[in-house]
């Protein structure tokens, strides 16, 4: 195989009578529409994260609910959930909802409440563990102190899982970093869809995709490094 590069970003690659050329350049020039894709991406996660976690919680409170049909109700939620591929969550939410309402529903809308109700079946098992992994007394202590059941979860109980919890959460948050890449199936215009838009358009499929591959890579790899540092300190301090 013969490489030979002419100019900054322009790489030929010969090998076999097949001679085809990697022109880089065109990742700068359509950095605007890429910088966008990259806000989708971001404004997509970070939302999908606070609403999974704010509904995940309440599904882990009803999960260790004494009231059987509660408990039940979420254990249902969270194995229904658990038991279907994202994809197919997205595809429902996209398609079923407007004809629930009965008017039409944006992608961004529909895609991110299918993010979080699927969310928030894993982040509800997490943070049921967590609130596990606190001992009984502290439920009793607390209760003892005068707290009533919910001001006890709150100031005492769930403050304790949340930050046992913390590693595996971000954790999750890493894939569903990841996951918002399926968006491309209802059109939305996330960082994944933009590119494949400038690499359909300058016919630069290769250099494109090379580059997506680089920013998950780069991004998932330094925060699975950041949720291992944090690991270590919760570990010392525990």
């Amino acid at each position: 195989t013969n490489r030979q590069k002419n100019g900054s970003s322009r790489f030929i690659f010969k090998r076999s009578f097949i001679v085809f050329e990697l022109d880089f350049s065109v990742i700068p020039a359509n950095s605007s529409l890429l910088w966008e894709g990259i806000k989708m991406t971001f404004l997509l996660t970070g939302l999908a994260i606070v609403g999974g976690i704010i509904l995940g919680t309440f599904l882990a409170l009803l999960r260790i609910a004494k009231i059987p049909v509660l408990s039940q109700f979420s254990a249902a939620y969270v194995n229904f959930f658990r038991s279907l591929p994202l994809i197919l969550v997205i595809f429902w939410l996209f398609f079923l909802v407007p004809l629930i309402v009965g008017r039409p529903v944006g992608a961004f809308s529909s895609v991110l409440v299918a993010f979080i109700l699927f969310e928030a079946a894993y982040y509800s098992e997490i943070i049921r563990a967590g609130i596990n992994s606190v001992r009984l007394g502290q439920l009793a202590a607390a209760r003892a102190m005068g707290l009533t059941y919910i001001q006890s979860m709150r100031y005492v109980i769930l403050p304790q899982a949340f930050r046992a919890m913390t590693p595996i959460l971000l954790t999750q948050a890493i894939i569903l970093f990841q996951d918002t890449s399926l968006v491309y199936v209802v059109g939305l215009r996330d960082f994944l869809v933009s590119a494949e838009i400038v690499a359909n358009r300058d016919q630069r499929l290769v250099e494109m995709f090379l580059f997506v591959a680089l920013v998950y890579f780069v991004f998932c790899f330094a925060a699975s490094l950041g949720v291992k540092y944090l690991q270590k300190r919760i570990n010392n301090e525990l």
